[in-house]
């Protein structure tokens, strides 16, 4: 095979950018509740601050490289595009959104917009909740300027005169606690029949000269910096990852700064001063219109009292047909698979085959991964439950899954502390399979279940995100889980499984070969050749390559990306067979699904492969992870798959973007048919409040 032709890929970054424009388009639907328009700014706001500290970290360390093929000019397009989205982001805050909870009776007050009762209750909630914790330090050389913590909220502020000792050190920063709230909501006797709010930002500015007795203040700004928190450690330096990582966790909050945010009257002299202490240039200062961190907006969300500014609550549905309640999981499993597809079904049966795996005295052994699971998790309670009652309990977790190190290095101590088996994976990779397995006496034998699934073991995000998961007793399937689990325990050597494929070893190879038979297919002049692949992200070259060399074969080729897509479709010669959409809706697109068609169904011969998988198509995942994919192969649940999590995604006319071969992406409509309202519907619940 020949490669395709050539072309530039797109730049990642900015794709992850172009995803989160996508996602502040949901903040200005007027079909969407407000608050939850309200939300989407808070997401994006969270998505930001993981990209620059990761992400853009990353680049900025590439472009220092110089074998690196990142140049500072795509550095500085990355930079200029994340202070377009930022700007724009702002003006559906304050333009758009405020003005219509304004009209809902749901003001934000600023220190001028209070009256006199309301300015003496803040007074007194000041004196009382807030400047007991607050320690102001003026500059100088026995004050340095202190450490600032990554996304910490501080104050700065240049003041007048001298201070009690007669020096003239006019600079001082305030650091704002975590522990306090950044949304108060204020008495309802106060409120005027509204529901009216103070930001904690707010309130500090309007007392920031009761912290400074006897001067002046005559310039201020709030101001939070970014900084690079990829926690790494050289694994083969320790010989307790978990340790290591431990002490890691108290150093990431002081990595290299990467951006400054400040508010957009901050005068040039402060912003100028910060930006040379953090050691950034101009280009690293983002002046905003409002609060530093639009993420804690999130409170105001949550204090607010009106439910018709929500999506209307949604129940997942349990499978009664396929699973009926308080029986036995293990002896429906016996009859046949079950295929759970979330959050429109209740994650609840996964939960309950572990409860009746603890609880049963015929379970001998019990084996899980753990990606995130939370600080509060039913599930890690139970396998310490079993472990307690003298099960064998062997638990994979990853410490180095990112910003839930801490959860889990907790979680892992518990799980030593009564006696589970507790190993962190394979050095060097990240352990991102979703993996259960049981084993149980039955009879003479033993028998195996298990539950494998593209998303995480986290009941919460199982409601928000969407994911496909397989309760199972196959002897093969169960087989390779178990294989998967020694290879993770005794690092031997990689053993072929009998249907699964497992990254780094056989499923990149396996994904190619099956795109060549697809583009082989095409070649030979069968015209139904067709590709649909539905994943998180698109980034890696080989199988971008692939897909390009199937599409310009003639094969149909259709992706469903959420995220950052590197792959430019639609170009005349090039791509023009591939079409590439995102949705984003109510719920996160979670479901890695990967489709190849390349002949007709014959004997022996079904020429059509699905996959599902718990890795999307980019080289971290298929080269330092260790990943699962396994075929769908009962015509019965393959044909759900197709129905349910491919098609209504590939009609979506209501969430969906489809990607120009410039990186752009344009809603194909605002109306008609939405894959997740439908869905929702079918399993039995309204989609959104009117």
């Amino acid at each position: 095979m020949t490669d395709p032709t050539p072309l530039k890929l797109l730049n990642r970054e900015q794709a992850i950018l172009e995803f989160n424009r996508r996602v502040l388009a949901q903040a200005q639907r007027e079909d969407v509740p407000l608050l939850e328009r309200l939300r989407y700014i808070c997401i994006v706001s969270s998505n930001l601050d993981e990209f620059f500290e990761v992400r853009f970290a990353d680049m900025l360390d590439a472009a220092r490289d110089p074998l690196s093929p990142v140049t500072s000019q795509e550095v500085d397009r990355v930079g200029r595009a994340a202070h377009t989205l930022i700007d724009e982001q702002y003006h559906v805050f304050n333009e758009q959104l405020t003005p219509l909870l304004k009209k809902r009776r749901i003001v934000v007050l600023n220190h001028a917009d209070r009256d006199e009762p309301q300015r003496a209750w803040v007074d007194k909630y000041f004196e009382r909740e807030v400047k007991p914790l607050l320690v102001p330090v003026g500059l100088d050389p026995a004050h340095p300027f202190p450490q600032v913590a990554n996304k910490s909220l501080h104050f700065i502020a240049r003041l007048s005169g001298k201070d009690a000792f007669g020096r003239d050190n006019r600079i001082a920063i305030v650091k704002v606690p975590r522990v306090l709230p950044r949304v108060i909501k204020l008495p309802a006797n106060l409120s005027d029949g509204r529901q009216a709010f103070a930001l904690l930002t707010s309130v500090i500015r309007a007392h920031l000269e009761d912290l400074f007795p006897g001067r002046k203040v005559e310039a201020f700004s709030q101001f939070r910096v970014t900084r690079d928190s990829d926690l790494e450690v050289d694994e083969e330096e320790f010989a307790n990852l978990r340790h290591a990582l431990r002490s890691g966790l108290t150093t990431r909050h002081f990595g290299r700064a990467v951006r400054l945010e400040v508010v957009n009257s901050c005068p040039a002299e402060l912003s100028e001063f910060l930006l040379q202490q953090f050691g950034l240039p101009d280009a690293a200062l983002y002046r905003v219109n409002g609060p530093v961190n639009l993420v804690r907006l999130n409170e105001l969300i949550d204090l607010t009292d009106a439910p018709a500014l929500r999506f209307k609550p949604y129940e997942p549905a349990w499978p009664t047909g396929r699973l009926p309640r308080h029986k036995s999981i293990f002896e429906k499993l016996k009859k046949g698979d079950v295929l759970l597809h979330h959050p429109f079904e209740s994650f609840e049966p996964v939960v309950a085959m572990l409860r009746e795996a603890v609880n049963d005295p015929d379970v001998l052994a019990i084996k899980q991964t753990i990606y995130r699971a939370g600080a509060k998790s039913e599930l890690m309670d139970l396998l310490i439950e079993a472990s307690r009652r003298g099960k064998e309990v062997m638990v994979v977790v990853e410490l180095k899954a990112r910003f839930d190190e801490e959860a889990n290095i907790n979680w892992a101590e518990r799980l030593e502390a009564v006696g589970a088996q507790v190993v962190y994976g394979i050095v060097g990779y990240k352990t991102h399979a979703k993996l259960l397995l049981i084993t149980r006496r039955e009879g003479s034998k033993l028998r195996r279940y298990g539950h494998i699934s593209t998303g995480n073991y986290n009941p919460k995000t199982a409601r928000l995100y969407t994911d496909l998961g397989l309760l199972t007793a196959d002897g093969d399937l169960t087989a390779d889980a178990d294989s998967v689990f020694r290879q993770l325990a005794s690092l031997g050597k990689f053993k072929v499984p009998r249907r699964m494929l497992l990254a780094p070893f056989n499923m990149h190879s396996r994904m190619l070969e099956l795109l060549g038979l697809v583009e082989a297919a095409a070649l030979g002049g069968y015209k139904a050749a067709r590709v649909v692949v539905k994943i998180n992200a698109l980034t890696d070259a080989e199988l971008i390559h692939g897909l390009l060399r199937a599409a310009q074969a003639g094969a149909k080729v259709d992706l469903i990306v959420r995220g950052a897509c590197m792959l430019p479709p639609g170009l005349p010669g090039v791509s023009e067979n591939i079409v590439v959409r995102s949705v984003v809706g109510r719920f996160l697109e979670h479901t890695r699904i990967c489709y190849f068609r390349w002949a007709e169904a014959k004997e022996g011969d079904e020429g059509e492969a699905l996959f599902l998988s718990s890795a999307d198509w980019m080289s971290r995942n298929m080269f330092r992870r260790i990943e699962v994919a396994w075929p769908v192969q009962d015509v019965r649940l393959r044909q759900r798959v197709i129905d349910e999590a491919l098609q209504p995604y590939l009609h979506d006319t209501m969430d969906a973007w489809q990607l120009g071969p410039d990186g752009r992406s344009a809603r194909i409509s605002d109306c008609g048919i939405s894959a997740q309202q439908a869905l929702m519907q079918r399993y039995g619940s309204p989609p959104y409040s009117t």
